[in-house]
């Protein structure tokens, strides 16, 4: 399914791209596991939006779709898609990966701080991390 997808999720047009996520995520919630597994690769795509595809179609909580309990339980299950975005130099990615650390924090936020200070030591994007914690730091 993921591959078939994949040239939807590299559209042009945002709206596309939003529905195409949107549409994928009861899939991605049903196996999630095998989803991580597929959707690590696109974390290495060339193509930013592809990249973003992959961290918000396993964000922990969507706004307006269906959460995902097991990772607002267990994060770090995302890290093989995450890690590899810790330093992406797209902004519409890196708001991305801020978003689906933010939804983490709102229920594993020691995750979130810890994960952030080890990003931090290691160089992430201060602009990712400032905007992971917003929730947290109100």
């Amino acid at each position: 399914m993921l591959q078939d997808l994949k040239p939807f999720a590299a559209d042009p047009h945002f709206g596309v791209r939003e529905w195409v996520w949107l549409a994928a995520r009861g899939r991605v919630i049903g196996e999630l596991d095998l989803a991580i597994e597929k959707l690590t690769n696109w974390s290495f795509d060339s193509d930013p939006n592809i990249r973003r595809f992959a961290s918000e179609v396993t964000r922990p909580r969507g706004v307006w779709c269906a959460h995902i309990p097991a990772l607002k339980l267990e994060p770090w299950r995302g890290l093989p898609i995450l890690e590899p975005l810790r330093e992406d130099g797209s902004r519409y990615v890196q708001d991305s990966v801020a978003n689906w650390l933010n939804d983490a924090g709102k229920s594993q936020p020691e995750w979130v701080r810890g994960l952030v200070a080890d990003w931090g030591e290691l160089g992430v994007a201060d602009r990712i991390a400032k905007r992971a914690m917003r929730s947290l730091s109100e």
